[in-house]
């Protein structure tokens, strides 16, 4: 079976930004937009909620999943920040 969803590379490109990452926000209902293939332990999402986007990233671990998100941004921002996630430029 092959993967069809975006992998991350394995590390920042030299120059790239290295985001915050946070506690999840409680409370707000969240709509997962993109993700990448969960093939691999570390997986990521762009999530939009209360008209705002975030990246949420889990480390899918035997035991529980290790959850954190991004700040918000607005949505377009968010758009580039996870493309940005996706060539490397970010992590």
């Amino acid at each position: 079976m092959s993967c069809v969803s975006p992998h991350v590379p394995d590390r920042r490109q030299p120059g790239g930004k290295k985001l915050e990452w946070f506690e999840p926000s409680d409370g707000a209902r969240v709509l997962v937009l993109a993700w990448t293939c969960d093939c691999l332990a570390m997986v990521y999402e762009l999530c939009q909620a209360g008209g705002q986007g975030f990246i949420r990233r889990t480390l899918q671990n035997e035991d529980a999943p290790e959850i954190r998100e991004t700040h918000r941004w607005p949505l377009a921002q968010a758009r580039e920040v996870w493309a940005a996630l996706l060539t490397g430029m970010v992590r």
